[in-house]
């Protein structure tokens, strides 16, 4: 009987089959850097962040808005204390970051829904006696029906889960709160504070209804606040109701 050495598995392919991990990635002839991958990830947070600094001053008037986002971005499904303002009432909200757009983020507690502007933000940071853990549970898993979904119906597929519109887009708070024609809300803004009925949500203003239907200008909130108990009432009684 012929004895098989290292030599014949690598001559016949056969080794490369038995052992597919070990196989070496052929798009590359050699590796990103020299570095550990544990030095390397590290080096790469440091050159963004630098970049992030830099790109600020360039642009000041931007610097407020991108610092913000990547801050929530590494805090996705983490609780986060944030100081905003309406007027000049200062606004305490620590919840989970839950969504993140372009300009504005939502955050979560067990029975409110919370957006807030960017611009409204005072300063934003990890809770005193939370660990500060960066980038906690935001894997999303791609099986092969997901990725054949994604390649023949993008569109229909991405807007349809609110974690692939969060992987692919910022939505912009005007675009969320399309989503959320006929709730009910607590307002806050420039002109206009209370509850009200979210009416719509376009060219860049609110129409709400109080005791009459007003229009706000978004760049004027500062705060909204949606009492998720009542909305997942609401949503019961609402299939109760199809039910039948």
């Amino acid at each position: 009987m012929e004895k098989l050495t290292a030599d014949h598995f690598l001559e016949t392919g056969e080794y490369e089959k038995k052992h597919p991990e070990l196989k070496g990635e052929e798009r590359f002839t050699s590796p990103a850097s020299s570095l550990p991958l544990h030095e390397l990830k590290m080096l790469k947070e440091y050159i963004h962040g630098v970049n992030l600094q830099n790109l600020g001053k360039t642009l000041p008037h931007r610097k407020k808005q991108m610092m913000l986002l990547k801050f929530f971005k590494h805090k996705k499904n983490q609780r986060v204390e944030v100081y905003s303002r309406n007027k000049e009432e200062v606004i305490h909200t620590i919840a989970k970051v839950q969504s993140i757009g372009r300009d504005f983020v939502m955050l979560t507690t067990l029975f409110t829904r919370i957006w807030i502007p960017y611009h409204a933000i005072h300063s934003a940071k990890t809770p005193f006696g939370i660990p500060d853990l960066p980038n906690g549970h935001q894997h999303i898993t791609y099986d092969q029906e997901l990725r054949r979904k994604l390649l023949t119906n993008f569109g229909e597929i991405v807007s349809g889960k609110e974690t692939l519109k969060q992987q692919f887009y910022e939505e912009s708070l005007e675009t969320n709160l399309k989503s959320w024609c006929g709730v009910r809300l607590t307002l806050q803004s420039n002109s206009l504070s209370g509850k009200v009925k979210l009416i719509t949500s376009s060219k860049g203003k609110l129409r709400v209804k109080a005791n009459s239907e007003k229009e706000v200008p978004l760049n004027e909130v500062s705060y909204i606040k949606q009492n998720r108990f009542t909305s997942f009432l609401m949503e019961g009684i609402l299939k109760l109701f199809r039910g039948k």
